[in-house]
């Protein structure tokens, strides 16, 4: 089972969420606290295109043979508007509804999103660290500041994201021949163990496994969701 802190609420406008990104980025902690894992999650949302509900999926994979243990999805309407830098406003609340159905508990949360790769330092996967008070990592598909030198073509190969000459994050080359995926703390995870725990969830795919599963689920992927797990859709 998942505690979920509460450290704010949510009923907040753009001015007071970057205000709460600065004040909260100090107690993010890049300390490895995560040594061995039972249970890594994947955490995705769909934000409801077409005026549907949004759909935040949370999928849970023993490790390390990453099959599926868990599933938990809420749907809801999102109630913050959409804006680079502070989605986490915008998405939380419905990943962490989801998070507190958890019957199974994750030594380590990968996110679909940054982490500290973010203009302010405390980016999604940040956000929820400090709210679920446990090991996550950010893993983008897309990169929200600094720059890289491509790494090399092989599977494992990366690079440090700079931003003003701080590292903030890593290109990591997940599979053979494909784009990088951008990967960053987000909280009791150092960078350097960060990168080869994303490594080590991978299974042939650009995207880590515990995010690719939580990605179809949030799709409403039939096949996920029929392989007789533990699923539950919350409405909120």
């Amino acid at each position: 089972m998942v505690r979920v802190l509460n450290l704010h609420g949510w009923e907040v406008g753009a001015a007071e969420a970057r205000a709460l990104q600065f004040s909260l980025a100090s107690r993010v902690s890049q300390n490895d606290e995560i040594i061995s894992a039972r249970f890594v999650a994947g955490v995705d949302i769909s934000t409801g295109k077409g005026g549907g509900p949004a759909r935040a999926a949370i999928v849970v994979l023993s490790y390390p043979e990453l099959e599926a243990m868990e599933i938990r999805v809420a749907e809801g309407t999102l109630g913050f508007p959409y804006i680079p830098g502070l989605l986490s406003f915008r998405e939380a609340p419905l990943v962490l509804a989801a998070c507190e159905r958890l019957d199974l508990t994750p030594d380590l949360f990968l996110i679909d999103g940054q982490g500290f790769a973010h203009p302010r330092r405390f980016g999604f996967a940040c956000h929820l660290g400090l709210f679920l008070d446990r090991p996550t990592i950010g893993c983008a598909k897309s990169l929200l500041c600094g720059q890289y030198e491509e790494p090399s073509a092989g599977a494992g190969s990366h690079a440090p994201i700079l931003d003003n000459g701080e590292i903030i994050g890593a290109a990591l080359r997940t599979r053979t021949g494909t784009k990088p995926v951008y990967v960053s703390v987000g909280h009791k995870v150092s960078l350097p163990a960060a990168v080869p725990w994303v490594m080590q969830c991978c299974r042939g795919y650009r995207v880590p496994e515990p995010l690719r599963l939580a990605h179809r689920a949030a799709s409403g992927d039939a096949d996920v969701m029929k392989r007789g797990l533990t699923a539950d859709i919350l409405n909120r």
